[in-house]
Formats: structure tokens, C-alpha cells, sequence
């Protein structure tokens, strides 16, 4: 280790010791000579950005004596590139012209925070999402984000994947495509699996944690995520991207666009296939996605035109591997579709599902001071699971038994279907007043309408039951609308932002359900909710500042709380106060930021084992539930080769007075055990991600990628029998460009995961019960797989 270090110094040293300068400038409006504040400056060729401060001026330090080629960019302005050659300390001051064309930036403002806004968000730029698109999960983008876990249900990042932000799962974190609601209108989830590939058309994306600014769709609580589809190409280009590595991964992308014709007319388009074994036995997957994008650019609007769809087939691996096997050393076994008559597994226990998005999106500047954005959307979604079921009583699918030479059948085996069939459709909408730097104002909103039809089907049995395949035994179907209008302004008064949000929503719900006599009728719930939100940030220097929000949230209840309830049990929304406050410092080689936050639950709904009166489980409502933590992020260039970035969060998360109810198999009733304070389920108390690159020559970056979880218990009773084991996983990424004659730039990656072959469990479940006195968990794990890779290669034309 010595001999390393030594070794490591000698070859720092003359890096370190080499003649460096800095470069500073004021960004300004070439008609008015008004500075802009929040412009971005970028050397390419060092893959370093800064942005402009409150008076337009930025700087570059610690630079080495070079030629440098400066571009310049802000909404609504052309680019600007000048040519520097840096000898000594330099000043290059840039005035920009406004855009003849309107840009597509507007789409996606109405809801995110702006750079000063006082809530705590990370930004993912293109080329930081080009770096890590090898295939996996939309999720794994996210990954080295504050307080944010992430799972593969097949073990490899392929398929079915999952997120927690602060402990909240997917149901809990908004995500909208464009301003777009992509959350499933009933279960309140988002499933990337159906829009493979989705990484490869996208922009950038903003991640706010806790109820960040207002938004469309279902209710933030653990986190909001705005993703940005790709924009305008002003050149003509072509792209394969193609990777291949474990468990017989392969992906293949082909990306097409035409650059700007006639100064006015784009097309772009993506055709993309990602086929996987899996890790989990039969976890395979084989997914299928397109993208096509058509903008008009004018001189005052943008009409675009998106029309994207993902495919999916996967086999089922969402039950995880039971605890046994995983203590016998079995991490692979997967025991759904099991054939108890012949000890083999039904081939086809699989889920399919497609889903086809259409967006129009309208960007006008209707004057300096003025622009409106609008967008009308549709998302087709249609498909079904199928899977096999062992000594199914026939009477639990609404038919007589059969009576075959005097022998009435009441048990088959049998093969079903169950299916979603679903349109959503809306409109989304934000005008934004920005007369100066100084006041920003947004009115925005939506009204979206959601038609879901479920039905189930017989397609096979065992034993005759006189049906034919196909035989529907149950059908349900649901309506829901959400329409939602907000109001937010910034004021920058002095070197202080003043920033206030309002925004009322009304859902008006339609389901199969229970009613009074417990009768299954069409039932109907309506909520109204008023979301406000303020906050305040103090410019302490020009590159530092201090916030402070509070923000109130409120969710509906989800599908199943509502179909498997009755008026008299059904649950009420949920509510959530969130106080933040942090700290944010951002220069050209060094950045960090603390951020406080206490979210205080009002009817947090959670899974206690108890059944409703119409003998479901429920999620119950605890009255008094918080989390609180302190999330800490810094990222610092070492030296020009050598950069490291690193984030953590501290956090206590409870639940107080929560009760527990589980099975007594002895005696059919269910036993209570009351509870003071425990901690909330999938709520670990530290999470760390670290990633240190390293780029030993031009164009090439080696990264050491860590992330860190700490214990996750699988219920709310802080029982260390029901838990995940905290664990340290580690990968490394390596990239390399070049070009060749007639190629703009061919990329080489490989990304080993889990390097140290570390055997962690990433997420899991559990469903306890009494039997004999004795406490039964039946734990289930998601087992990730060890040390695997994917090596891949990208040529641009």
C-alpha cells in the first residue's frame, strides 16, 4: 500500500505543479446590456460547466495554459462559442442575441425549481445520463441520488425495477414525462419496464425531494421527478448503441434525426431491444421501444410532436426468493409457477404489457414578458399477467361444479389471465410572466381523465368445469378524473428570494367496491385538496446561499384501499407537512450543500395485517408518523484528471402507536400487538453513494462507483427477524471516445457491477403469522446478482 501511494503522489505531482490560471466574465443581453443571471458556460473540451451568478458573472479557476473553446447558452438566447487562449489570468465577457426561434425549455419550467428555489433537488444533465444508459432500469439513473435506493426484481437492473426516495416507494413519487403525468392513475406507481430504453431520448431530469413545487398528477410526498424528453438537434445525425454482458444481456439502439430543415422542421427517432435472462431463475425479460419526435420552430412557437411505446414480456420474479433458500445458498430460486402435479414450472407464467404514449406540446412567446406552454396528451396501455394456479376451488371463479360419473369436480388446477385495458388522456397547461430578472410568475395546471377496464380469464383447467378458453369471471371497471391548477411566483427582492406556491386538485374516483349491506356496487369518492408551499433564499455570496420552505401535501388513497373497503371502513387521504432547510455552495471546482428536512404525516396509510369488514387487508391510517433527516452532497475536482463526488443521509423515520395484527392459524382470529414507536418499514437510517472518476488521458474516464444502504426492517415493528442486512455494493464504469474518418465519435464502455461479488438483498417482503404460539415471518428477498458486466460500444455519425 505504501508503494502505491508513492507511486500515486509521483504521478499527481506534476499535474499538481503545472501553471494554472483562471478565466472570469459577465454574461450579458447584447440589446439592453441587462446581465443574466443562471447562464451556462461550459469548456468542452474539459467536459466543465458554471453558471452565471445574481450579476451575470462566472469563473473558471485553476486552468492549465491552453487554446479553450467557451460556449455560452440561456433560454430564449442563441448560443455563443468564442475562442480563448490562455496564457496568464483572463477576462471574457459575452453578450448574447435573443433566439429568432423559441426553444423547447418552457415545456418542462411550470414544474421545477428554478437554481435558487428554496427546496432540495439535484439536477441530471445528458451527458450524465448518456454516461450510465448500459440498458438497466430508468431507476439505476437515479441511483447516486440523495436518499434514494433502488431495486432490481430479476437481480440484474433489467425488467421490473423499483425506487424509494426518504423511504417512500414508487406509489409516493410523482413522475411526469414533458409535464406529463406518467404515475398509473389507480395504483399510484410508475413502471419504467413498460417505457424501456426511455434514457436514450432524454434530456435531462430534475429530482425534488419531499413535496417539492407543484406538479401534475398524483401526490409527491417522498420525491418528484420531471424528466425532459430530447430537444432540438440544429444537425443531421445518426447513432448505434449497442451493449452486450451477463446473463445474456443484450441491447440494441438505433437513434435517428434529421438537424434543423428549411430553419424550422426536425424529425428524430429511436428504435431500441433489450433482451435478459436474468439473475433469478427464468427472470427473463424481452423488451421492445420506439421514440418519434416531429417540431416545428417559429420565430414566437414550437409545435412537437411525441409519439413513444414500450412492450414488455417478463417473467414473473416480483415474489423474490424465500428466506430458506437464501439461508440453504439457493439465491436463484424462483418458486412462482410451480406445477405441484408434475414438479416442473408452467413455461409461460408471464407478464406482458404494452403501452403507447401521444404528446402534442405548444411552446408560444406571446411577448417579452409573456410565454405560454400547453400540451394534450393520450397513453394506451393494454396487457395481462398469466400464471398458474394450483387446486383452485372452482366456486372462487363463479362456477357450479361438474359432475362427471357421479363425482362432483370442485378443484382444478388452471391456467388464468388477469388483464388491465386502460386509456388516460388530458391536457396540461402554464403561463409564465417574467418581465426581469427580478419576478418570475406561473400559472399552471391540468385536467386528466383515466378509463381502466380489469377482467379475468380462464384459459386452461385440469378437470372439465364446461368452459371454454377464455371464460371471463370477473370484470370490473373504474373512472377517474384529476384537474389541478396552481400559482407560483419568485421574487428576488435585494439578495433575498421570496418564493410562494398554491395549488388546489380535485379527484373524483369511480370503482367496484363495497357498499353498506357489502354489496359489491360501481362506487365513488371525491377529494379536494389544497397543496401550499413557501419558502425563502438568502444569496449569502455569489456562490452561496440559504433556504428555508415548508410545503403541504395531500394523497388519495390507492386502488385496492378503495375497492377492498366499504364506506364504512374506507381510509382517508393522507397528509404531509415538509420543512426544509439547507445550505448550497457552487463554484467551478468545488460544490456542497447541507439540507435539513422533518416530514410530519397526518393518516399515513400502512399495511398492519388487519382485515376490513369485508375481509381484506387494508392499509390502516396512523395518525401520528415523521421522518427527519439531514442529507449532505459535495463533489470536488482533486485535479484537472481527478474528481470526486459523494453524497449521505441521516435520518429517524417512526411511526408512533401502531398496532399489528397477525393470523392465529389455531384459531382463525387475529392477534394485536400494540407498538409505541418503531421505525417505519424500508426506511434505512444512513444511505451513501460515492463516485470517483478519473481520466488518465484525453477522452477516456475511469470510475470507482459505491453505494451504501443501511438495515431496512420489512414492517413497521422493528423486528430484526423481518429485515434487510445493510450493504456496500461497488461498480466501475469505464469510458473511451474517439474518431475516425467519417465518424464523429465511437464510444467503448464496460461497467462491471458489483465488483467485490457482494451478496446483498436490495428489497424484500414479509407476511407473518401464528401457528402453534409460535411467530412464522415467511420472508421474501430480492437477490441481486454478483459480479456481472456489460461491455458496450457507441458509434455516432
Amino acid at each position: 500500500m505504501k508503494n502505491l501511494f508513492a507511486a500515486l503522489c509521483a504521478l499527481l505531482l506534476p499535474l499538481l505543479a503545472s501553471a494554472q490560471f483562471s478565466l472570469t466574465g459577465k454574461i450579458t443581453d447584447q440589446q439592453t446590456g441587462e446581465a443574466l443571471p443562471g447562464a451556462t458556460i461550459t469548456i468542452n473540451s474539459l467536459a466543465i460547466s458554471v453558471t452565471s451568478n445574481a450579476g451575470g458573472n462566472y469563473a473558471f479557476k485553476n486552468l492549465k495554459s491552453g487554446n479553450y473553446t467557451v460556449a455560452v447558452s440561456y433560454i430564449g438566447y442563441k448560443t455563443a462559442q468564442s475562442n480563448v487562449s490562455l496564457t496568464a489570468n483572463s477576462s471574457a465577457d459575452v453578450s448574447l442575441t435573443r433566439s429568432s426561434t423559441l426553444t423547447d425549455e418552457i415545456t418542462v419550467s411550470a414544474t421545477r425549481a428554478s437554481a435558487k428555489s428554496p427546496t432540495a433537488f439535484t439536477n441530471i444533465n445528458k451527458q450524465e445520463i448518456a454516461k450510465n444508459n448500459t440498458g438497466r432500469g430508468f431507476e439505476y439513473l437515479l441511483e447516486q441520488t440523495q436518499s434514494t435506493v433502488v431495486s432490481s426484481n430479476g437481480g440484474t437492473g433489467i425488467g421490473y425495477t423499483s425506487i424509494r426516495v426518504r423511504g417512500s416507494d414508487a406509489t409516493r413519487v410523482n413522475v411526469t414525462v414533458n409535464g406529463i403525468p406518467i404515475n398509473d392513475a389507480e395504483s399510484q406507481g410508475s413502471y419504467f419496464v413498460n417505457l424501456p430504453d426511455l434514457a436514450s431520448s432524454v434530456k435531462s431530469i430534475q429530482v425534488q425531494r419531499g413535496v417539492g413545487t407543484s406538479t401534475n398528477g398524483a401526490g409527491a410526498f417522498g420525491a418528484s421527478v420531471n424528466v425532459e424528453t430530447n430537444t432540438r438537434m440544429d444537425t443531421a445525425y445518426a447513432e448505434i448503441n449497442s451493449s452486450a454482458g451477463s446473463y445474456g444481456t443484450l441491447k440494441n439502439t438505433l437513434s435517428l434525426g434529421t438537424g434543423l430543415l428549411g430553419g424550422h422542421f426536425s424529425v428524430d427517432g429511436r428504435l431500441s431491444k433489450i433482451n435478459t435472462n436474468g439473475y433469478i431463475d427464468r427472470a427473463k425479460a424481452d423488451l421492445r421501444s420506439f421514440f418519434v419526435s416531429a417540431a416545428y420552430y417559429g420565430k414566437k412557437n414550437v409545435l412537437r410532436l411525441n409519439v413513444f411505446s414500450g412492450h414488455e414480456k417478463t417473467y414473473q420474479a416480483w415474489n423474490g426468493v424465500p428466506e430458506d433458500s437464501v439461508n440453504a445458498g439457493n439465491r436463484r430460486y424462483n418458486e412462482v409457477g410451480y406445477i405441484a402435479s408434475t414438479n416442473k414450472f408452467y413455461n409461460n407464467q408471464t407478464d406482458n404489457y404494452t403501452q403507447n404514449h401521444y404528446q402534442l406540446l405548444y411552446d408560444h412567446q406571446l411577448s417579452d414578458a409573456f410565454s405560454f406552454s400547453g400540451a394534450v396528451h393520450y397513453t394506451k396501455g393494454y396487457g395481462y399477467y398469466e400464471e398458474y394456479k394450483n387446486d383452485q376451488a372452482v366456486i372462487k371463479y363463479g362456477l357450479t361444479p361438474v359432475v362427471i360419473g357421479g363425482m362432483a369436480i370442485t378443484n382444478t388446477d388452471l391456467v388464468r389471465q388477469l388483464w388491465l385495458n386502460n386509456d388516460f388522456y388530458g391536457v396540461t397547461y402554464n403561463l409564465k410572466y417574467n418581465p426581469n430578472n427580478k419576478f418570475t410568475a406561473i400559472l399552471g395546471g391540468a385536467y386528466n381523465e383515466y378509463k381502466g377496464a380489469h377482467y379475468d380469464n380462464l384459459q386452461w383447467t385440469q378437470q372439465s368445469v364446461n368452459i371454454t378458453p377464455g371464460y371471463e369471471y370477473s370484470r370490473n371497471d373504474a373512472r377517474k378524473t384529476d384537474f389541478n391548477v396552481f400559482g407560483r411566483a419568485e421574487w428576488n427582492v435585494g439578495d433575498v428570494l421570496l418564493y410562494g406556491d398554491l395549488q388546489y386538485r380535485r379527484i373524483n374516483y369511480s370503482f367496484l367496491g363495497f357498499d353498506r349491506d357489502l354489496k359489491n356496487v360501481q362506487q365513488q369518492s371525491i377529494m379536494n385538496f389544497v397543496n401550499p408551499k413557501v419558502g425563502a433564499t438568502y444569496d449569502v455570496t455569489d456562490n452561496s446561499n440559504i433556504y428555508a420552505s415548508l410545503a403541504i401535501g395531500n394523497r388519495e388513497p390507492n386502488r385496492n384501499d378503495f375497492t377492498n373497503s366499504s364506506p364504512a371502513s374506507r381510509p382517508k387521504s393522507e397528509n404531509m407537512k415538509d420543512f426544509e432547510a439547507g445550505y448550497r455552495y457552487s463554484a467551478q471546482n468545488f460544490s456542497a450543500g447541507i439540507n435539513g428536512f422533518y416530514m410530519l404525516y397526518k393518516n399515513q396509510l400502512v399495511l398492519t395485517g388487519s382485515l376490513n369488514d369485508v375481509g381484506g387487508a387494508i392499509r390502516t391510517n396512523i395518525d401520528d408518523s415523521y421522518r427527519a433527516g439531514v442529507e449532505v452532497n459535495g463533489s470536488v475536482r482533486i485535479t484537472p484528471q481527478l474528481r470526486w463526488a459523494a453524497n449521505a443521509t441521516l435520518s429517524t423515520n417512526k411511526v408512533k402507536n401502531f398496532t399489528q395484527y397477525l393470523y392465529n392459524y389455531d384459531t382463525g382470529a387475529l392477534v394485536a400487538t400494540p407498538y409505541a414507536k418503531t421505525d417505519l418499514a424500508y426506511s434505512p437510517t444512513f444511505t451513501g453513494a460515492s463516485t470517483i472518476s478519473y481520466q488518465p488521458i484525453k477522452n477516456t474516464e475511469i470510475a470507482f462507483i459505491s453505494k451504501y444502504v443501511g438495515m431496512q426492517y420489512l414492517d413497521n415493528t422493528s423486528t430484526q427477524s423481518r429485515s434487510l442486512p445493510r450493504y456496500f455494493v461497488n461498480d466501475v464504469r469505464v469510458n473511451y471516445n474517439f474518431s475516425l474518418a467519417g465518424v464523429k465519435n465511437i464510444g467503448l464502455g464496460l461497467l462491471v457491477n458489483n465488483i467485490f461479488s457482494a451478496k446483498y438483498l436490495s428489497d424484500g417482503a414479509t407476511y407473518p403469522s401464528l401457528a402453534g404460539g409460535q411467530v412464522y415471518n415467511y420472508n421474501y428477498f430480492f437477490t441481486q446478482a454478483p459480479a456481472n458486466f456489460l461491455a458496450s460500444v457507441n458509434i455516432k455519425f
